[in-house]
């Protein structure tokens, strides 16, 4: 029996899109559903001012094939050296829409990140002046402390104290991955939300280490154990207004992930409204999606919600996605969820 939804066209609030030939590649993919997208700024070199900025999101525009509709929604790398003035005059243009806070070494390319929380002070209380959101990838990267920790640790060490100083600053805690985090987000106090990634909520650890180690589910922040995964389903298909989608569609080369020190990443642009119809039909809530994927995010961000629609039926044949999409630089693998997926975007 055919079963269809429509929604609202959805807004991806954290993706990346590479350079280059990749950029070409990947851009297509996402302005094929997503009408704008947070856009990240771990480039090489990365996206530190607003004419690193501009720039960046000129060569998106000319990536963009004709006849797509899509907006790019640029963000500012936060380092030891950001500039407030320059933050603040980019944001009144509306050059950017957030600023993004990498821990030295939590990620990738995130080596020119911030070490030292209060050297940043200066960037960070002029954002909660002017209302710029902060997007934090909540990880501590200290070698002590064991990686499937490291969210829960950065909670309690260093966002909740940072918010106590600030209280003023607009935070969004990006690819939450725990329960810790999901209970934080719902609970604390304050101007706070968080994005759940697409992967985080299709997989757990489990299917990247059992039976052999699968490179293509290695993401950071790491996949957690089945209990965590149960608390993001739960977060994202509650209807709750502080969650919203963040896909983190992050592409790598083949070769840079199936190596012996692989890259971190999961590229699921193409499948992303699939999946999440099959996670939100599991979980009994076909009806809070619209919300979690195209209205939370934009009223987060003081956007108005895209007005044209998207149509997502069921059919009783699985959807096909290519296994690789081919760049002039070598292959890149789609995001395998695991599962056959019978919900089809047709607009």
């Amino acid at each position: 029996m055919t079963q269809r939804i429509t929604i609202r066209r959805p807004d991806d609030w954290h993706l990346h899109l590479r350079d280059g030939a990749m950029l070409k590649t990947v851009l297509p993919e996402t302005a094929r559903h997503f009408v704008r997208a947070i856009i990240m700024p771990n480039l090489v070199p990365p996206v530190v001012t607003a004419a690193d900025a501009s720039a960046y999101r000129d060569r998106i525009m000319t990536a963009l094939p004709e006849g797509m509709d899509f907006t790019p929604l640029m963000t500012l790398y936060l380092t030891e050296q950001t500039d407030p003035d320059d933050v603040a005059a980019a944001y009144a243009d509306g050059l950017i829409h957030a600023v993004k806070l990498y821990p030295a070494g939590a990620t990738t390319n995130s080596q020119s990140g911030v070490k030292t929380l209060r050297n940043v002070y200066p960037v960070l209380e002029r954002m909660a002046e002017i209302g710029l959101p902060l997007c934090i990838h909540g990880e501590v990267t200290t070698h002590d402390v064991d990686i499937f920790d490291r969210e829960q640790v950065f909670l309690d060490t260093v966002l909740a104290p940072l918010r106590r100083d600030l209280p003023g600053l607009k935070v969004t805690l990006e690819h939450v991955t725990t329960s810790h985090g999901i209970d934080y987000v719902r609970e604390a106090e304050g101007d706070i939300a968080g994005t759940i990634t697409t992967h985080h909520l299709m997989i757990n650890r489990n299917h990247m280490l059992v039976g052999g180690i699968r490179p293509h589910y290695y993401c950071l922040p790491i996949v957690k154990r089945a209990e965590h995964q149960k608390a993001l389903r739960a977060a994202a298909t509650s209807g709750h207004p502080r969650f919203f989608l963040g896909t983190d569609s992050a592409p790598h080369l083949d070769g840079a992930k199936e190596t012996a020190c692989g890259c971190a990443g999961c590229f699921t642009a193409p499948n992303t409204m699939s999946c999440l119809a099959h996670v939100f039909e599991e979980e009994g809530a076909l009806d809070k999606l619209e919300g979690f994927a195209s209205l939370h995010g934009p009223a987060r961000y003081g956007l108005p919600p895209n007005e044209a629609t998207m149509t997502l039926e069921k059919r009783e044949e699985p959807c096909t996605y290519p296994e690789t999409y081919e760049t002039p630089e070598g292959s890149l693998t789609l995001f395998d969820p695991n599962v056959p997926l019978h919900w089809h975007v047709l607009t």
